[in-house]
């Protein structure tokens, strides 16, 4: 049963907490019935993006085996048969879907179009240098915008931009560590890290990191009291790319919950914000 939830990745099922992102950021988080509105839509997502990871498991068995971590994932190790996986991902992927088709029409829409972009990502796409990294912020913006839909939120022109350059930051940031770690061997584990010329990831990391900080910098004119956390968004970017550069980190999700520096400035930020919009 452990080797079963581990393939699920419960830690990644933070990423799909940006569905609460437009109601928080337009101050109706604290509505009645905005919290238990978003439970349903947010399970569906659960289920439909751990399908997506077990599918990704299932085609890369034979990559994670070089991979000093991944080898001891339950596909790769042989704790999960190849058939219980298959099985798994596919209820998975249609008890999520279900799901969306009781909540709305476009919310199904939004949930179908993030399965076939994560589907066609594992079957190809992130094979395919900057391509890959496309399909990342895809991902999130498409949660982003699911969110908006659920809660009748428009999004904020700024907002999109920044989430969007973000997912490329982190996704660029995480191949960057991989690249790092498994030097020689990074090849044998994603071949789209031998197609990136030397020092190209790096300079998108960079490039993107600075166009977060601006984006999000004019989305808090808005609102000039959280012109306040930018310094925070700072400290919270060259944090993780101080963790990718040593090594240290580069998974987003696992970044967060494990390195001590950036927990703080994730939680002081909600804090933050939260004082700033909900006085």
């Amino acid at each position: 049963m452990t080797a079963y939830l581990t393939l699920l990745r419960p830690a990644q099922w933070l990423k799909n907490l940006m569905l609460f992102f437009p109601p928080f950021l337009a101050g109706q988080i604290l509505l009645p019935g905005i919290v238990t509105r978003g439970i349903v839509p947010f399970g569906a997502f659960c289920l439909v993006s751990s399908a997506g990871y077990i599918l990704n498991d299932l085609l890369d068995r034979n990559r994670d085996v070089h991979h000093p971590r991944k080898c001891l994932r339950p596909i790769s190790s042989g704790a999960v048969s190849l058939l219980g996986a298959s099985i798994l991902s596919a209820f998975l992927l249609m008890s999520g879907l279900v799901l969306a088709g009781f909540l709305s029409s476009r919310f199904l829409l939004l949930l179908a179009g993030y399965a076939v972009i994560t589907t066609a990502y594992s079957v190809l796409l992130k094979t395919i240098p900057v391509v890959d990294l496309f399909c990342i912020s895809a991902g999130f913006l498409i949660r982003l915008q699911a969110g908006g839909e659920l809660f009748h939120v428009s999004i904020s022109p700024w907002l999109f931009l920044t989430v969007f350059l973000l997912a490329v930051f982190l996704g660029t940031g995480k191949r960057v560590s991989e690249s790092h770690s498994l030097g020689t061997m990074a090849g044998e584990h994603r071949t789209s890290l031998t197609l990136y010329p030397p020092g190209f990831l790096d300079g998108i990391m960079y490039m993107t990191g600075g166009a977060v900080l601006l984006t999000y910098a004019m989305y808090t004119l808005n609102r000039h009291t959280l012109i306040y956390s930018v310094p925070l968004c700072l400290f919270g970017l060259l944090r993780y790319m101080f963790l990718v550069s040593t090594g240290k980190g580069g998974d987003p999700a696992e970044s967060l919950l494990k390195d001590r520096s950036l927990f703080v400035v994730g939680v002081v930020w909600v804090m933050m914000v939260s004082w700033s919009i909900y006085p």
